[in-house]
């Protein structure tokens, strides 16, 4: 269950994230509820998962699986540079996350 949690408050950080690109750009309240809400939904989400899993672990993957989704989508969605030195950062991003589930 606890990292179900996890795999929600890191999806809802994504979706904030996502508001913070729209709402720096365009201010309307459309795009303020996408980035006050997932940022806040995913907070919530993350505390819900500390009942289950050791706060370090449930804390480090969901700032390494937010990170590295926020990440991918701006390169999808936004045009950020794609280049090798990015992809390298954000596989060893990947790798770390997966390694720190798997020694959980």
């Amino acid at each position: 269950m606890g990292w179900l949690y996890v795999a929600g408050a890191a999806i809802s950080e994504m979706i904030g994230v996502l508001g913070l690109q729209l709402f720096s750009k365009n201010k309307n309240i459309k795009n303020g509820l996408l980035y006050f809400g997932g940022l806040a939904a995913s907070f919530v989400l993350l505390y819900a998962s500390f009942s289950y899993l050791m706060v370090s672990v449930a804390y480090a993957v969901w700032i390494g699986i937010g990170t590295a989704g926020a990440v991918i989508m701006n390169m999808i969605f936004f045009g950020e540079k794609k280049n090798t030195p990015r992809i390298i950062s954000l596989l060893a991003i990947i790798i770390g996350v997966t390694g720190l589930k798997a020694m959980s």
